[in-house]
């Protein structure tokens, strides 16, 4: 019953990073297509972003299996 827990909090974390990417890189496009001259602040900014929601998704993943003991 555990590891299905944990499975679980695991999966949740992948889907919130996956939403979370997604809005990054729609409101990125939305801005370069408002603004093409800022388009490397906007993708450096959104770089960034993506790898800290990553970051979190990844954390989030080892949390829920070291609470398989």
């Amino acid at each position: 019953m555990i590891g299905s827990i944990a499975a679980l909090g695991a999966g949740l974390a992948v889907i919130g990073a996956g939403i979370g990417i997604g809005q990054i890189g729609g409101k990125a496009c939305e801005g370069i297509a408002r603004q093409p001259e800022a388009a490397s602040k906007i993708q450096t900014a959104m770089i960034i972003a993506a790898a800290l929601v990553e970051g979190v998704a990844l954390f989030a993943v080892v949390v829920s299996f070291l609470g398989l003991k």
